[in-house]
This record gives structure tokens, C-alpha cells and sequence, in this order.
């Protein structure tokens, strides 16, 4: 006749310490999905009272903000599409945004190439140097350079957003532009030089297309932060043709009210451009930033 085996005393008493463990990080976990939910309704509730609130005339946004709209119109996004020139300004953006990436990227990118494979005395003192140059605030320079721009008469230029845009986001660039070039091996530079290739077909038929990941990361760093920018295009374009989308919403600012509805929908507005093309690239943008990160 077979007996059953039951649990010895050290079994027991190894599962009775288990449970408490095993209910303490159901607990931590709960929390911390919690935070996470707590976090996010934070980072939310403004995108969706700004959503809210643009379909809502302006005398509702002022009864009662936080209200959903009771009776929803499109008349806000009538008003902010033909008030701020959403075409005229959708331009202006898209150009000084695309140029100046481009120029960071293209110049950045020869830059680090240079300050790491070449060996020259000065080159460790000047990638220091700019790397230094992102511990300054823009703010700190911005009254200066206003007034020399000024002084020699270039704020008339829409370019001059541009080279302001350049100097001021190619540090950044080069510096992580360096990094990932150092985990490439020498070994591809000197394979192309035995091939005949110049230091210059190196860089763009060898090490550039390599750079893809960073420059992905460089080129998203960069236009969210051109696209949204509204201090530097408001002290620099002067002319009401050469607004962007972050200037236009000023048409519904006036000295002693606010038309907080239009202004709602030119926020939008504004950000749509970027959402949508964001929707579509998001795959390739994920992957970039991944293999930039594992890279």
C-alpha cells in the first residue's frame, strides 16, 4: 500500500515565506502602474482640454473651460485657417524647419567625421569646446546677437533664422555625431583608402550611410524643437510674410482680450502637419532611435 508523500517542514516553510514576497510585488507592480497612469493623465488632460475647448465659442471657453463642448462648432478652425495665412505661414515652417535640419545634419555630421578620424593638435580642443557651447542658454546670447544681427542689417532675411538655427543646434549634432562615429572600426576607412578612395568619397559612400540611426535621432531632436520654436522667430522675422505657424497665433492675442477659441484651433492646427507625418514614419523612427541606442 503506497503513501502519499507530503511537504517536508524546510517546503512548508520555503512557500510560506514566498507568498508575502510574491504579494509584495503584486503591490509594487500595481503602484507603479498607477504612477504610470497618474503620469500619463498629467501629460493628457491639457492636449485634451485644448481639443476640447476648440470646438466650444469663446463665450463657453469662459463660462466653464473645463466643460465638454455643449455645442460643437468648426466656425474656430474657419476663423484661425483664413486669420493666421495657415498656407502662407505652413510654408515659412516647413522651409526654415527642412533647411535648417538638413544644414545641421550634412555639416555636423563632416564635422565630427573630421574631429575624430583626423589626427590634428587642435581638433580634442575644439570638439571641448563646442561641447561646452551647449552649457550655454540661448538666452544669455540672445540680446547680443539681436543686436549685431540688427546692426548689420540682417534681420530683413527669412535665411538668417537659418544660420541662427545652425550655430546654435550644431554642437548637439556634432557631438552625438562623434560618438557614434568612434564605434565605427578604422578598418572601413582604411579599406576605402586602398580602394582608392579620398577621405571625402570615405565619409559619404562609407561612413554616412552608417550614421543613418543618429541622424534620424538628430533630425527628430531638431524639428520638433525648430517647428515649435516661437522666441527666436518672433525677435528675428520681422515682416508679416515671413510668420510661422507659432507667430500666426498671435492674430488672435490683442492688447485686452484673448479669442481663446480661434487661438485653440491655431494650436492645432499648427501641430497637425507634424502628428500626421509623425503617424507615418513612426515605424522608422522607432527603429532608428533603437539602433542608435543599441549601436
Amino acid at each position: 500500500m503506497s503513501v502519499a508523500a507530503t511537504p517536508g517542514p524546510r517546503v512548508a516553510a520555503t512557500s510560506g515565506l514566498r507568498a508575502p514576497a510574491l504579494l509584495r510585488g503584486d503591490r509594487a507592480s500595481r503602484a507603479s502602474t498607477l504612477g504610470m497612469f497618474v503620469v500619463l493623465l498629467a501629460y493628457i488632460a491639457p492636449v485634451l482640454l485644448v481639443i476640447g475647448n476648440s470646438f466650444k465659442p469663446s463665450a463657453d471657453i469662459i463660462g466653464n473651460p473645463l466643460a465638454p463642448p455643449t455645442r460643437p462648432t468648426l466656425q474656430n478652425y474657419v476663423d484661425a485657417y483664413d486669420r493666421m495665412n495657415f498656407l502662407g505661414s505652413l510654408i515659412n515652417t516647413a522651409v526654415i524647419t527642412i533647411s535648417s535640419v538638413v544644414v545641421i545634419c550634412f555639416f555636423g555630421s563632416m564635422t565630427a567625421y573630421f574631429l575624430t578620424r583626423v589626427r590634428w593638435a587642435p581638433n580634442t580642443a575644439t570638439f571641448y569646446l563646442m561641447v561646452l557651447s551647449m552649457m550655454v542658454p540661448f538666452q544669455v546670447l540672445m540680446i547680443p546677437m539681436i543686436k549685431i544681427l540688427g546692426d548689420l542689417g540682417l534681420l530683413r532675411y527669412s535665411w538668417i533664422i537659418v544660420y541662427v538655427y545652425f550655430a546654435s543646434g550644431v554642437p548637439l549634432a556634432v557631438f552625438l555625431y562623434a560618438g557614434f562615429i568612434r564605434s565605427i572600426p578604422h578598418e572601413l576607412d582604411e579599406a576605402a583608402t586602398l580602394d582608392g578612395c579620398s577621405r571625402l568619397q570615405t565619409f559619404f559612400y562609407v561612413i554616412f550611410p552608417l550614421l543613418r540611426p543618429v541622424t534620424l535621432t538628430i533630425a527628430i531632436l531638431d524639428v520638433l524643437m525648430f517647428w515649435n520654436d516661437f522666441l527666436l522667430p518672433f525677435l528675428v522675422l520681422r515682416r508679416p510674410e515671413q510668420r510661422t505657424l507659432t507667430l500666426s497665433t498671435l492674430a488672435f492675442v490683442q492688447s485686452h482680450t484673448t479669442e481663446y477659441g480661434p487661438t485653440m484651433a491655431a494650436l492645432l492646427l499648427g501641430m497637425l502637419p507634424v502628428f500626421v507625418i509623425y503617424v507615418f514614419i513612426q515605424r522608422h523612427v522607432i527603429q532608428g532611435m533603437v539602433a542608435g541606442a543599441l549601436k
